[in-house]
């Protein structure tokens, strides 16, 4: 592997800039990192504002952790679930670094594969048809089973879950009464069931093999095939934000393995604690360990 550049940051972001321009396309693969820079983190503050009292039961000290807690039953598995998709999918991220990322391609030929499920490209103003959300989606269920393949919009029984264990929904958040506790249940009649089979639903979240691949994501995966292919072979910059070690079969390697059967390709690699590349494309990539959105703050 070749770490980050020796040289100035000035330099690197120079060295990006250039390579912006000088694609005839963008595919952009976009993970984690990308909505934590845009403030859309699982622990510390933000986990204790919404989720003590779920910590102080179950011992758990971030979100990601606690949805694979086994809870011991649906009203408190979808309190928990609620909380965290409302958050996560229908709150507005603190901070606007989608919407720079953006201002940065919105003038070229663009595509987006994430596994980020946090529908944050498309409230940033990202053409849906030029996203693929390959792992899912936290504002939509699938039966738990699965007995079909179709999923479900929950944003409006969210909003009466959290409504019901005392939060006012804002766009900015959840808040709370002072001096008052909020419940860690629902009403059972808002527990979700498959509308076909009756089983309950569950997130529409790649996690195991009953994950849901519905219309959608099918059409979605042609488009970014189609693109893929159309761009084979021509001045393509692949520019990777935030995608750590997690699933990197998604985006991390097939980028660098296109980067290298390309060499009209460019890497471009921005993640604030992983930067690097392999040695065999290292003299057509730029590799920069900083925060997301400072980057692209300063390529403004």
């Amino acid at each position: 592997m070749t770490p980050p550049s020796t040289g100035p940051s000035s330099d690197r972001i120079e060295a990006l800039r250039r390579a912006l321009k000088k694609a005839g396309a963008i595919l952009i693969g976009a993970g984690a990192g990308l909505s934590a820079s845009a403030g859309f983190v699982y622990s510390g503050e933000r986990f204790h504002r919404y989720f003590a009292d779920f910590e102080a039961k179950y011992g758990f000290h971030d979100m990601y952790s606690g949805g694979f807690y086994l809870f011991p039953t649906l009203e408190e598995q979808w309190a928990y679930w609620s909380r965290f998709i409302y958050l996560n999918r229908y709150c507005n991220p603190p901070k606007p670094v989608h919407a720079a990322l953006l201002d940065a391609v919105k003038d070229q030929d663009y595509f987006v594969l994430t596994t980020n499920v946090d529908h944050c490209f498309q409230k940033a103003g990202f053409d849906r048809r030029r996203l693929f959300y390959t792992q899912g989606d936290y504002g939509l269920w699938q039966c738990s089973r699965p007995c079909h393949d179709k999923t479900y919009e929950n944003e409006a029984i969210v909003r009466e879950m959290v409504k019901a264990q005392g939060f006012r929904v804002t766009e900015e958040g959840l808040e709370f009464p002072i001096g008052s506790a909020p419940k860690m249940d629902i009403p059972t009649e808002l527990v979700p069931h498959c509308p076909k089979c009756g089983a309950p639903m569950s997130m529409n979240l790649r996690a195991d093999n009953t994950f849901v691949q519905d219309a959608g994501w099918y059409a979605a995966a042609g488009r970014y095939d189609d693109f893929v292919r159309r761009h084979d072979g021509t001045p393509i910059l692949y520019l990777e934000l935030g995608v750590g070690l997690n699933t990197p079969g998604i985006i991390k390697f097939p980028f660098w393995q296109m980067t290298a059967r390309n060499p009209e390709a460019a890497y471009a690699c921005v993640n604030f604690g992983e930067a690097y590349a392999p040695r065999e494309i290292a003299d057509r990539s730029i590799c920069i360990r900083e925060d997301i959105g400072a980057v692209l703050e300063k390529l403004r």
